[in-house]
C-alpha cells in the first residue's frame, strides 16, 4: 500500500540522519570494491541511498566478539543493495539481521552429511542465510569479493531466492517472465555444468554451483555482477534471465 510505503520511507529517513553517515564515509567504505565503480551518476546516488536505507531497517551484529566497525557495515550494506537496487528494499523484508564473524564460522547445529551421518557442529562456512532469519558473514571472505566471488550477494540471493517455497533456485518472478522458460534455461545450463566438472573442462562458475539448484542460483548471482562478461559469453540465455529478474545489465 502505498500510505505504508511512504510511512516507512520517512522512518527510514530519520533513521539515516541520526546515523549520520556522509557521502564521503561511504565512498571510503567501498572504494577497494572494484564492482563499485560501474555504477554512477544517478544510479551510484541510489546505490549510496538504499545502502543507507539498509542500514536504518538491518542490524549489523558482531559474531565472536569480532568489532565491527561503521565501514564494515556501509560496505556490506552496499553489496547487499547492488542485486535488489532495480527491485526495491521490499525483497529483504521479512528478516532483520546481519551477524559479521571476523573468518569462517562453524554453526553451533547438527548437520547431516551425504552418508547419513549426523554431526553435531556443521561444516566450517563463510556466509550463511537462515530461511526468516539472519544473513551471517566472514569478513574475510567480504574482503575477498571480486572475479566471479562475492559472499555477500551469494547469500542475498539465497534471501530472494526464499521468496518463494524456500531457497530452491527459483525466485518468484516479476509479470511477463515465464516460469518453464527459467526452469529449463537453468536445468540446461546446470547439467552442461556438471559435464564440463566430469570431463574437466572449462567450467563458467565455481563447482560449488553444483551442490544444488539454490546454490546454482546463488553462483550464478555472484557471477553476472562480479564478472558479467564471462557469464554473457558462455551462458547468454542464462545472463538474459536474470538481467530480467534483476533488472539490471540488460544487453542485446
Amino acid at each position: 500500500m502505498s500510505w505504508l510505503r511512504g510511512w516507512r520511507e520517512r522512518r527510514d529517513a530519520r533513521r539515516v540522519r541520526r546515523m549520520g553517515f556522509t557521502a564521503e564515509d561511504w565512498e571510503a567504505a567501498i572504494a577497494d570494491w572494484p564492482l563499485q565503480a560501474r555504477y554512477q551518476g544517478a544510479e551510484r546516488q541510489a546505490l549510496m541511498t538504499l545502502s543507507l536505507r539498509f542500514l536504518a531497517r538491518k542490524s549489523v551484529a558482531s559474531g565472536g566478539g569480532f568489532a565491527v566497525t561503521d565501514a564494515m557495515c556501509l560496505k556490506v550494506a552496499t553489496m547487499a543493495c547492488v542485486p535488489i537496487l532495480k527491485l526495491g528494499l521490499e525483497w529483504y523484508d521479512g528478516w532483520y539481521t546481519v551477524i559479521l564473524y571476523e573468518g569462517a564460522f562453524i554453526p553451533n547445529r547438527p548437520h547431516r552429511t551425504d552418508d547419513g551421518v549426523v554431526h553435531g557442529r556443521g561444516p566450517v562456512l563463510s556466509g550463511e542465510a537462515w530461511h526468516q532469519g539472519p544473513v551471517i558473514l566472514s569478513w574475510e571472505a567480504v574482503c575477498e569479493a571480486g572475479g566471479a566471488s562475492n559472499v555477500v550477494i551469494h547469500e542475498m540471493s539465497h534471501k530472494l531466492d526464499m521468496r518463494r517455497n524456500g531457497a530452491n533456485g527459483s525466485p518468484p518472478l516479476h509479470p511477463g517472465m515465464d516460469q518453464r522458460q527459467w526452469h529449463d534455461t537453468f536445468t540446461r545450463c546446470y547439467e552442461a555444468l556438471h559435464r564440463d566438472y566430469v570431463t574437466q573442462r572449462h567450467m563458467p562458475v565455481d563447482a560449488y554451483a553444483l551442490t544444488g539448484p539454490g546454490e546454482f542460483f546463488a553462483v550464478c548471482s555472484e557471477a553476472f555482477f562480479e564478472s558479467p562478461d564471462s557469464l554473457y559469453r558462455d551462458w547468454p540465455a542464462l545472463y538474459r534471465l536474470l538481467a530480467q529478474f534483476y533488472r539490471q545489465g540488460e544487453r542485446p
